[in-house]
């Protein structure tokens, strides 16, 4: 196979779910032996300027005419049409989630997103979704054939159990992912409060620079309910920190409006931890029902019942952690995902 030009907006090493994944597929493939090379778009997209895509037009169209495009849906869904028509035939989008399923923007802005994804998806030789709910969704709402959608679940890799808290001590919850509107702390948070006379303690790992208004708006809501000793926002961390604080949790808590996968999910069950999540998304395909209790998004009467069920019941906390300790034999590892997406990308040329 002649080589993978992998186009991703801003800076690689970002601390998200999408750009881990794109990392771990460059890795892979330098352990495979397939030759792919980054090529690093204007970090402004979704929402580029007129010089932006000037610039990602003049990049893109400067590749090598041999080469396969697979271009990062951060960038790509946010496409005019002009630029993806002029690289139809050459493309493999890679699709995280719909940029207009994204939590806090205005009905126009969401209608506009959808408008020319759905354009740029016409083009795309081939797509590739990060979950068979994702591929429902581009099939059923972006008009996309669901014979050119191939799907790339995030891979994990093996990981030991979870030692948890020592007995006696307040029960120790772990919610991982950046702070935007779409990861829902808010309702977390608003849970929480109905449960102050528990001991637990809540850490928030996720870069706070990605919505510096979600940000502070968080920190103010803990700061008003009086739990700023009892919630930390730890910011990102490192793969080390990241590690640690996985091994230390007893709870994990994943209170996302929508999810394209939700790797974090797959994390935590590596380490067999149970968990208590929403249903936004695909996130409740991701984890299997004897490991997790699943909430509707946005509803924090119902996650403050279920908090409350597993801050008192340990033994199925216990039973949730054992089942999700099992399904860790059966999710895929990096190497598959790897292989998926770029079979995908031969098949273009």
């Amino acid at each position: 196979m002649n080589e993978i030009v992998f186009a991703i907006p801003g800076e690689l090493d970002l601390p998200t779910g999408g750009y881990g994944y794109d990392r771990r597929l460059l890795r892979e493939w330098r352990e495979m032996g397939i030759v792919a090379r980054h090529l690093a778009l204007p970090g402004t997209f979704p929402y580029p300027t007129e010089a932006d895509l000037a610039e990602t037009g003049r990049l893109i169209l400067s590749q090598p005419y041999d080469s396969v495009l697979l271009i990062d849906g951060l960038a790509y869904g946010a496409f005019p049409e002009s630029i993806a028509a002029g690289l139809a035939g050459r493309v493999v989008a890679l699709v995280h989630h719909p940029l207009g399923l994204e939590t806090g923007l205005s009905p126009e802005q969401a209608a506009a997103f959808v408008a020319r994804e759905t354009a740029a998806l016409r083009y795309a030789t081939a797509v590739i979704a990060t979950s068979p709910a994702t591929r429902r969704l581009l099939a059923a709402d972006f008009a996309v054939p669901e014979a050119r959608i191939a799907v790339a679940e995030p891979g994990t890799d093996q990981a030991k159990r979870a030692a948890g808290g020592q007995s006696g001590e307040a029960l120790h919850l772990l919610a991982v992912g950046s702070l935007v509107p779409r990861k829902g702390y808010g309702v977390l948070i608003e849970a929480l409060v109905a449960l102050a006379d528990r001991p637990w303690h809540l850490t928030i790992i996720g870069a706070a620079d990605r919505s510096p208004a979600t940000a502070r708006a968080i920190a103010a809501q803990i700061e008003a309910a009086g739990l700023h000793d009892r919630i930390t926002l730890a910011g990102a961390v490192g793969d080390a920190d990241l590690a640690r604080a996985y091994d230390a949790a007893d709870l994990f808590v994943m209170p996302s409006l929508f999810e394209g996968y939700g790797m974090v999910l797959t994390e935590a069950l590596v380490r067999g931890l149970p968990i208590l999540c929403t249903t936004g998304g695909a996130a409740a395909e991701t984890v299997p029902d004897a490991a997790a209790l699943k909430v509707a998004p946005g509803d924090a009467p119902a996650l403050a019942k279920a908090l409350k069920h597993l801050f008192d019941e340990p033994k199925a906390r216990l039973r949730m952690a054992d089942a999700a300790w099992a399904s860790a034999a059966t999710l895929p590892r990096w190497r598959e995902t790897a292989t998926i997406v770029a079979e995908t990308c031969r098949k273009v040329l």
